[in-house]
């Protein structure tokens, strides 16, 4: 692989073109590399299938209505029945009495619109700004989120990082988890594919084997299907995942062993 090539992979292009974050100019040579160079290519294929990893342990669910339907304007308005009925018994201060009643109840019926409509009004305002200071705080959590993606892409595309396949044995054949070490940077992430189910009262535990003992890494749960960081094992011959009693076990239990896989 030539100096050029070298120097482009290692510029961190092909991340951001993949997650769309390259600029006009970016994203044409980022396109143009991959169509010239099967090196490049490769790399971009590698980064899809890692950013598929990366985006199945953060998969979020899409976000429910942003604004609450507007509540329907108030339509019952004051009814005066009035009887307009010119009857020579009234005298004519009565009907001047009459008059200044209805003028009242016009009034008040219009100004309790106003005020019906001046505090609906103020209840969807309210609801507006609730719902602008949630969607600052989403994009605060997706912005944080993306950072997240993308020094998990990062660890994942690492030259330092090796990648190992962990598949169950005959009695976990359904068993199936990727674990991720880079020894330069004393990192570990493992991803979860598929665990067999156990019964309530038992759990999967996953080792690493260090001259002879076994030390603990977590364990591992069908529900936490995620790439998931766990401890670094400094100097580790092989990783063990056993089936152990519900919370697992200090002392690992050899007799129970359903997945190994060397790391030498």
């Amino acid at each position: 692989m030539n100096e050029k090539i070298t120097t482009f992979l290692n510029s961190g292009l092909l991340e951001k073109y993949l997650l769309g974050e390259t600029s006009s100019a970016e994203t044409e040579k980022v396109e143009s590399y991959i169509s010239r160079y099967p090196e490049v290519q490769n790399a971009y294929n590698t980064l899809q299938y890692n950013l598929e990893i990366v985006a199945k342990s953060n998969a979020v669910e899409a976000p429910k209505n942003i604004l609450d339907n507007i509540l329907e304007e108030l339509d019952d308005k004051p009814v005066v029945e009035l009887n307009t009925g010119n009857k020579n018994k009234y005298k004519a201060w009565h009907k001047i009495s009459i008059a200044a009643s209805i003028a009242a109840l016009i009034f008040a019926g219009t100004s309790y619109h106003f005020y019906s409509q001046k505090r609906k009004l103020s209840q969807e305002n309210q609801v507006v700004v609730d719902e602008i200071f949630d969607l600052r705080s989403d994009i605060e959590k997706n912005n944080l989120l993306l950072d997240n993606v993308m020094r998990q892409l990062l660890k994942l595309n690492n030259p330092e990082t090796e990648k190992y396949i962990i598949t169950g044995n005959e009695r976990a054949k359904d068993l199936k988890t990727v674990a991720y070490i880079n020894p330069k940077e004393k990192t570990s992430m493992i991803d979860v594919v598929s665990l067999p189910q156990l019964p309530e009262e038992q759990c999967y535990q996953i080792w690493a084997e260090l001259q002879g003992k076994m030390v603990s890494l977590g364990i591992l749960s069908e529900s936490d299907r995620q790439l998931m960081s766990i401890p670094y094992a400094e100097n580790a011959l092989a990783l063990n995942i056993t089936i152990e009693p519900k919370g697992g076990n200090t002392i690992a239990s050899i007799e129970n062993k359903v997945a190994e896989i060397s790391l030498q």
